[in-house]
């Protein structure tokens, strides 16, 4: 499954320059789509096929070209992204799935004891490290200084 996070308006205007280079069916060809009439963009009065701009897209954005199934089948709305990305794209426009209603949990049946707040214990300042008073380097964990002996 195809995740479009990645796929920035750099990425969406990279796959119209190729498709425009190409010309459609050349491009539809290449990567496998079909021309789809409900969803379109519009860019500089040019019209694309949203789907197949989008799945070039996120080959430029990941290195992996989405599929026309995987933007068919999924719950992916190429519209949507385009939109987001500040492209006029026209289309139907698939609502988000509706959350599930979330369960209520019954109310316990022994009322609970009040917390009890411990008291919170105050960290103590670090100790400065002892330091040799003839070489000033800092002494190692057995006090006796590797320099001076």
């Amino acid at each position: 499954m195809a995740t479009f996070s990645a796929v920035t308006r750099q990425h969406i205007l990279a796959a119209i320059a190729e498709y425009d280079d190409r010309g459609a069916q050349n491009f539809l060809g290449v990567y496998g789509f079909t021309r789809t009439v409900r969803e379109s963009l519009e860019h500089e009065g040019h019209e694309y096929d949203a789907r197949a701009v989008l799945g070039v897209a996120h080959k430029f954005a990941t290195g992996r070209t989405a599929t026309a199934d995987e933007l068919a089948g999924s719950t992916v709305d190429a519209v949507t992204i385009l939109r987001k990305r500040g492209f006029d794209a026209t289309g139907p426009v698939t609502a988000p799935p509706a959350p599930a209603p979330r369960a209520r949990r019954a109310a316990p049946s022994t009322p609970r004891a009040p917390r009890t707040t411990a008291a919170r214990r105050t960290s103590e300042p670090e100790r400065p490290a002892p330091v040799c008073p003839t070489c000033f380097m800092t002494l190692p964990a057995t006090g006796v200084c590797d320099t001076c002996g």
